[in-house]
């Protein structure tokens, strides 16, 4: 079941910003649910913890994330890598990184409402899984939506702020802004997934 309630109660049990947007991060006087005033916590404590964070930031259910991590262990090379790998890889989170959503919740549901084409194919599943060579563009009715043009005149500002000369911080993605496209150049590898996840812990939390 996907939790409905308020946000920021999550980032608070969890001690992070969860959710990329500024409105969710957290001052020095919110308390973190490790630790503290609430004692040593157990090591399953802890792994339960690092999985419920991790789930959260990229949006999916328990029965989701399990089964990435099912399909994970079936492949070749490091399990943690592959399915942080998958997990980047959903059409959701490549908009969210690409920065045409706010935040993956914002994401999951431009990509809901078939905003988005894949090489010229509308997608409205947000697990979709995209491949390197992949072309994401924004439908051309959507761009005339004040949402959208607002979004272009914060590419632009990014643009000028940024040395770098880009408007997302995903180096296997390009984001074209004027023509409001993502290319997919590259897997995502070990420096690219958020360092704040613990993936061994996850990983240790599943294999038990």
């Amino acid at each position: 079941m996907r939790f409905t309630g308020p946000k920021m109660k999550l980032c608070r049990r969890e001690g992070i910003n969860l959710f990329g947007s500024e409105k969710y991060d957290l001052s020095q006087n919110h308390r973190k649910l490790l630790g503290g005033k609430f004692g040593k916590t157990s090591e399953f404590g802890v792994q339960l913890r690092k999985k419920q964070a991790a789930k959260r930031m990229y949006g999916v259910s328990e029965k989701q994330f399990a089964a990435y991590y099912a399909r994970a262990i079936k492949t070749k090379g490091i399990t943690g890598d592959a399915m942080l790998q998958a997990l980047e890889l959903r059409l959701d989170n490549v908009v969210f990184k690409s920065n045409f959503a706010r935040t993956i919740m914002q994401a999951r549901q431009f990509v809901g409402h078939a905003h988005f084409h894949v090489n010229g194919k509308k997608v409205n599943i947000p697990s979709y899984s995209v491949k390197v060579g992949d072309v994401i563009s924004l439908r051309e009715k959507m761009k005339e939506s004040p949402l959208y043009k607002t979004l272009v005149a914060e590419f632009g500002e990014f643009v000028k702020k940024n040395s770098a000369g880009t408007i997302t911080t995903a180096k296997w993605l390009e984001v074209d802004a004027n023509k409001l496209t993502i290319t997919v150049k590259a897997l995502p590898q070990k420096e690219d997934f958020d360092q704040v996840i613990d993936i061994q812990k996850i990983i240790e939390f599943y294999s038990k």
